[in-house]
C-alpha cells in the first residue's frame, strides 16, 4: 500500500500494519492518444516531501516546497508573481485567499505571508499535516490531534479553539478543513462536522463511515483530505473504510460506500472518482453512489488523488506519469511524463491549465486540447 511522500509521518502503530511488502507496480501498456495535450510551462521548487495542497486563486497557483519556499505562479503563463519563505522546513500547506498564504512548519509554527512577505507566525501545540484554510479574514488550522484553531488574519490573534472527545489513536495524514458558505467543514474522525466559523461551535455532524474492527487500529476511519465540494454536496474518503457524500446545507448523509483507500477523492456533478489501496480506480455516480465503472490497468502504481477536468479524470502516479482517463468509462485517453518522481497530492486546475507537482519539486503545467 502506497501512502505517498509523507508515509513516514503516519503513526508508528499504523505503519506496523502496513509494512507488508508491496506488489510490483503494473507495467504501463502502450496507448494511442485519443486527445491532445501539451506541457505549457514548468518550474521547480526545492522538493515536496509533505502533503502539499495547491491553492488556486484569481488565476494563480500558490505552491510551497519542503524548504519553506512559498510562491505564486500565473496559471496560464507560469510567470512568477511573488515568492517568500517560512524560513524552515514545512509539514503542511498551502492555504490561501489570493492575498495571504498560510503554511505550517515542522517546528509546529503557523506562518502567514502576504504576497511573499511574512506577516506573522504562531506556535501550535500539535503537529499539523493538513493545509490551513484561509477564509473570511481568518486562518483555520487542525492538528493531528483533531483540535481546530482559528486565528485573526491580520494580527494572528487566537479567536477560538474546538476540541472534542476523540479516539486515543489518530492519523498523521492530511485531513479535511474547508468552507461551505458560512460554515467551516472539518473532519473529526469519521465525522464531517459543520462549525460556526465565528464562534467555533458545532452546528451539525454526519458520519461518512461506520468504523469497524476489533481494535483501535482497525477502527481508524479519519476523513482524509482535501474534500471535494460540488454545489451543496461535500464528499470525502474515510481512511481504509469508505467514501461518502453529505449535504453541507443540512448536514444529512447522501450516501456512503464501503471501500478501502487512502488518497483523496475527486469528481464533479456527475461522477465521484477514487483509487483504493490497490490503485483500482472506481467511479461512482455522484447523486446516488451507484457504481459507474472501474479500471484495474494501473494497480499498485501509487496513484494520486484525482482531478476531474473537461472530458477527462486525471491521476498522477509514483513514477511521475500523468494519466488522462475518460470520465464516462475510464478508458485511457492520454499519458504524459514529468520528472520520474511521484506526483504529490491532487492535480490542480485553473481555467484550462492543469498543474501537477512532483516529490522532486517539479511544477508541470499541462493543457489538454
Amino acid at each position: 500500500m502506497r501512502l505517498g511522500p509523507w508515509l513516514g509521518w503516519v503513526l508508528a502503530i499504523v505503519l506496523a500494519g502496513c509494512a507488508s511488502e508491496k506488489p510490483k507496480p503494473t507495467a504501463l501498456q502502450t496507448i494511442e492518444p485519443k486527445i491532445a495535450g501539451r506541457l505549457v510551462w514548468s518550474a521547480r521548487l526545492d522538493s515536496v516531501q509533505f502533503p502539499l495542497v495547491v491553492a488556486v486563486r484569481d488565476g494563480a497557483f500558490i505552491v510551497a516546497g519542503t524548504d519553506g519556499t512559498v510562491a505564486a505562479f500565473e496559471a496560464g503563463s507560469g510567470r512568477e508573481l511573488w515568492r517568500g519563505s517560512a524560513g524552515t522546513r514545512l509539514s503542511a500547506g498551502v492555504g490561501s485567499d489570493g492575498q495571504f498564504a498560510a503554511v505550517v512548519t515542522r517546528e509546529n509554527e503557523l506562518v502567514v505571508l502576504e504576497r511573499g512577505v511574512e506577516r506573522w507566525r504562531k506556535r501550535l501545540n500539535s503537529r499539523t499535516t493538513t493545509a490551513p484554510l484561509v477564509a473570511g479574514e481568518r486562518v483555520f488550522v487542525m492538528g493531528v490531534d483533531r483540535v481546530v484553531l482559528a486565528f485573526d488574519m491580520l494580527d494572528g490573534r487566537a479567536l477560538w479553539r474546538l476540541q472534542r472527545p476523540s479516539d486515543a489513536l489518530t492519523l498523521a495524514l492530511p485531513g479535511v478543513v474547508s468552507a461551505f458558505k458560512d460554515t467551516l467543514l472539518v473532519g473529526q474522525g469519521a465525522l464531517l462536522t459543520g462549525v460556526d466559523p465565528t464562534r467555533g461551535t458545532v452546528r451539525w455532524e454526519v458520519p461518512l463511515a461506520s468504523p469497524r474492527g476489533t481494535n483501535e487500529v482497525e477502527r481508524l476511519a479519519d476523513l482524509t483530505g482535501p474534500a471535494l465540494r460540488v454545489g451543496d454536496t461535500v464528499c470525502a474518503r474515510a481512511f481504509q473504510s469508505a467514501v461518502g457524500c453529505a449535504d453541507a446545507s443540512t448536514g444529512a448523509l447522501r450516501w456512503s460506500r464501503n471501500v478501502g483507500g487512502v488518497q483523496a477523492v475527486g469528481g464533479d456533478g456527475e461522477y465521484l472518482f477514487g483509487a483504493d489501496a490497490s490503485d483500482r480506480i472506481t467511479a461512482w455516480r455522484a447523486g446516488s453512489g451507484d457504481l459507474a465503472w472501474t479500471n484495474e490497468a494501473m494497480l499498485y502504481r501509487g496513484l494520486s488523488g484525482p482531478l476531474s477536468a473537461g472530458t477527462a479524470v486525471v491521476f498522477g502516479d509514483g513514477e511521475g506519469f500523468v494519466h488522462f482517463l475518460s470520465r464516462q468509462d475510464g478508458q485511457a485517453l492520454l499519458r504524459l511524463p514529468t520528472d520520474g518522481s511521484p506526483v504529490v497530492g491532487v492535480p490542480a486546475l485553473s481555467g484550462t491549465t492543469i498543474l501537477v507537482v512532483t516529490a522532486k519539486g517539479g511544477l508541470f503545467a499541462f493543457r489538454p486540447d
